[in-house]
């Protein structure tokens, strides 16, 4: 079955423990013949990407990890003239660095961007799955330095059949999400079939404020709802006492109406929103019924 990672988007803080973990292990490290060491600089061979969502004041920030996805069809494999990469029994990809002869064209056939190149060594490299780790180089730690260090358990790696039940809830990175929406495409569209797996990756929302005008006052309790105008299914929430609403888990690349409605208001409503990023429509006041 082979090993598999699991990465939850919901447990990542941007603490960056991760990043540094993969850099102390590997920078100044030869660990041949899994991996020549990693350059001070310009190499992220596990790289936490941050996403400011939204706009002031309505906010959120995400941050993913990528690593080299291990992909069961893998692309740089097939791109690389002298058989320099290979796909272990156990489902880890790495570049021989004995092997390589420094053609960059693997770098390139990476969808992920995962692959960099020495120019000091002439190769390119990678993250190997800390495999000389998980094959007992280091007699005091037997798992990838990532999965080690997180101090909220939001890496994990395993036997595929041991994390089955995750994987059924998981979804693969779409290799465009550093530009293009969703961030998560289905393990059964995504051809190259990464090893890397993730929860919770993030769906986008649409917020915003209640206020009455006349008394320049907050609305608590206003009912708001957005319904998909393709599919027609509905996201229902109320306003805060501060009159904030946020809209989550909507669907990415599709339309909204947005409807208003609160006890003694006229209702309000918006057409057309556009998940095409975060949406925050701002302040919106809501006018009273005329007796």
């Amino acid at each position: 079955m082979g090993k598999v990672f699991i990465i939850d988007v919901s447990k990542c803080n941007g603490c960056y423990d991760c990043q540094l973990a993969c850099k102390d292990e590997h920078v100044d490290n030869d660990w041949s013949p899994y991996a020549k060491p990693q350059p001070d600089t310009g190499h992220f061979w596990l790289k936490i990407y941050e996403f400011e969502r939204g706009t002031i004041p309505k906010v959120k920030v995400t941050y993913i990890p990528r690593i080299c996805m291990h992909c069961d069809n893998p692309p740089c494999k097939a791109a690389c003239p002298v058989g320099a990469i290979i796909k272990r029994a156990d489902g880890i990809v790495l570049i021989s660095p004995e092997k390589c002869n420094g053609c960059r064209q693997c770098i390139s056939a990476c969808p992920y961007g995962a692959i960099y190149f020495n120019d000091q060594l002439n190769i390119a490299q990678k993250c190997t799955g800390c495999a000389h780790l998980i094959d007992g180089q280091d007699p005091h730690i037997n798992t990838p330095r990532c999965v080690d260090v997180c101090p909220f358990d939001a890496i994990k790696i395993g036997e595929e059949g041991e994390l089955r039940g995750l994987i059924e809830k998981a979804e693969t990175l779409n290799p465009a999400f550093e530009k293009m929406r969703p961030f998560a495409i289905s393990k059964s569209e995504n051809v190259y079939r990464p090893r890397v797996y993730y929860l919770n990756l993030p769906r986008p929302f649409i917020a915003g404020a209640v206020y009455d005008p006349d008394i320049d006052e907050c609305i608590e309790g206003a009912k708001v709802t957005a319904e998909d105008e393709e599919t027609k299914a509905t996201y229902t929430t109320v306003t805060d006492e501060f009159g904030d609403f946020w809209l989550k888990d909507l669907k990415w690349n599709h339309s909204y109406t947005i409807r208003i409605e609160k006890e003694g208001y006229e209702v309000w409503v918006l057409n057309g929103v556009k998940t095409d990023k975060d949406v925050n429509l701002g302040d919106i006041a809501l006018i009273r019924k005329t007796k």
